[in-house]
C-alpha cells in the first residue's frame, strides 16, 4: 500500500469518526467525548495536510527551488503539530471549567462510542505505520495512536461513571490527562521540525565516525568544514572541503570525491555530496578558517557592512596573496595570471610560480555519482 492510499483510508474513518464523537458527546454532555473529536479533527487537518505535503514532495527541482520540495514535508508535520497544541489548550481550558462545575455524563453512551473511537484510531495506526523515518508520517501516526489512547481513558472513565455515583469529576479530568499528553508529544514534533528548517545535524549523525569514513578513503588526507543537514527527515546533503594527498589533477581528484561520496553513501544515509578538494588545508589562524562563523567574525569591526557582505569580503580576503590565487589573482582580461596556464603542481601560475594554497580548478561538485 502506497503512503497516498494509507493517509485516504485514514482520512475517511477519521472523518466519519469526528461526525459521531461530536454529536454523542452533545448528546451525552461528556467533555471527554468532545476532546477526543476535537482530536481527531485535528487528525483530520493533519492527514490533509499530509497528503498535499507527501505529493507536492514528489515535484521536481526547479531553477528557483534547486532542492525540490522536500521541505513541504516538514512544514505539515510542524503545522501539525502546532495545530494540535492549540486545539487541545481549548479542550483543556473547557475541562478546567468543568472540574469546577461538573455536569451530569451518560457514562454508557460515552463508553460505548469511546470503545468504537478506540477501534477505529487502533485500525488508523495499522493503515499509517509504514515503519519509515518520515517525520510527516510518524507525526501523523503518532496522532492516531495518541486518540487511540484518548479513546480508552474515554471507555475507562464511561465505565466508571456509569457503575459509581458522584464521579462525574472524572470526565474533565480524563480530558486533562488526555491533553497534557498528547501536548508532550506535539512539543517533540515541532521540536524535530525546527531542527531540519534550522539545518541542524541529524540527531542519530555522528560526525567523528563520518570523518573517519571519509578520511580512510585513499587519497584523503584530512576532512574539514563539514555540515550534514536534511532536506527533509529522509533526505540528507552534505558539504565538506578534503584535503587531498600527493597534488593530484582534476581527473583524480574527481575519482577520489567520487569514492568519497559512495562510502558514506548507505552507512550515513546522504544521498546528496558537495565536496571541495584542496592540495592544502584552507590558511587561517582559526582552527576552521573556512567556517561561516570565522567568515562573518572577520569584518566585525565594520559596523557599515551587513551580514552578508562581511562573509562576502571575508571569502574574498582568502583569495589574496597567500590565500589561494597568487601574482594577483586573476589577469585583467579575465584569463589566468601571468602565463595564462595552470602550473604543474595544479595551482595557479605566476611567472612559473605555483599557487601557495588550494588549487581552485579542482573544487567540483560530486553531487553525481
Amino acid at each position: 500500500m502506497t503512503r497516498l492510499s494509507r493517509l485516504g483510508v485514514s482520512l475517511a474513518l477519521n472523518a466519519a469518526l469526528v461526525v459521531v464523537l461530536a454529536s454523542f458527546g452533545i448528546w451525552a454532555h461528556s467533555l471527554a467525548l468532545l476532546a477526543d473529536a476535537g482530536h481527531n479533527l485535528a487528525d483530520v487537518a493533519a492527514i490533509t495536510g499530509t497528503l498535499i505535503a507527501v505529493r507536492w514532495a514528489t515535484r521536481p527541482s526547479t531553477p528557483r527551488r534547486s532542492f525540490g520540495y522536500h521541505r513541504g514535508t516538514i512544514l505539515a508535520a510542524l503545522a501539525n503539530a502546532s495545530f494540535t497544541v492549540a486545539i487541545t489548550t481549548v479542550i483543556a481550558w473547557e475541562a478546567l471549567h468543568k472540574l469546577s462545575h461538573p455536569g451530569t455524563v451518560n457514562g454508557g453512551v460515552m463508553a460505548l462510542v469511546g470503545a468504537v473511537a478506540l477501534v477505529v484510531n487502533v485500525l488508523s495506526v495499522v493503515v499509517l505505520n509504514d515503519r519509515s523515518k518520515d517525520l510527516n508520517m510518524r507525526t501523523a501516526t503518532w496522532h492516531m495512536a495518541a486518540d487511540a489512547l484518548a479513546g480508552l481513558g474515554v471507555v475507562t472513565a464511561g465505565l466508571v461513571i456509569s457503575t459509581t455515583a458522584g464521579t462525574q469529576i472524572i470526565d474533565p479530568a480524563i480530558s486533562l490527562g488526555i491533553g497534557a499528553m498528547i501536548v508532550v508529544q506535539s512539543w517533540n514534533l515541532m521540536r524535530e521540525s525546527v531542527d531540519v528548517l534550522l539545518e541542524s545535524t541529524p540527531h542519530d549523525m555522528d560526525l567523528s565516525d563520518l570523518t573517519t569514513t571519509m578520511e580512510a578513503v585513499p587519497g584523503v588526507s584530512e576532512v574539514h568544514d563539514l555540515h550534514v543537514w536534511s532536506l527533509s527527515s529522509e533526505v540528507r546533503a552534505l558539504s565538506a572541503h578534503l584535503v587531498l594527498s600527493g597534488r593530484p589533477d582534476l581527473e583524480a581528484a574527481q575519482a577520489v570525491a567520487g569514492t568519497v561520496k559512495c562510502a558514506i553513501l548507505k552507512p550515513f544515509s546522504i544521498s546528496h555530496a558537495t565536496l571541495e578538494t584542496e592540495c592544502e588545508r584552507c590558511v587561517g589562524d582559526d582552527e576552521e578558517p573556512c567556517a561561516v562563523d570565522t567568515a562573518t567574525r572577520t569584518h566585525t569591526d565594520s559596523a557599515t557592512l551587513t551580514n552578508g557582505e562581511q562573509v562576502g569580503d571575508a571569502v574574498a580576503s582568502r583569495c589574496q596573496v597567500g590565500g589561494g590565487i597568487t601574482g594577483g589573482g586573476l589577469a585583467d582580461g579575465g584569463g589566468l595570471a601571468d602565463g595564462g596556464g595552470l602550473a604543474d603542481g595544479g595551482g595557479l601560475a605566476d611567472g612559473g610560480r605555483q599557487a601557495t594554497t588550494r588549487n581552485p580548478a579542482s573544487e567540483i561538485d560530486a553531487s553525481a555519482p
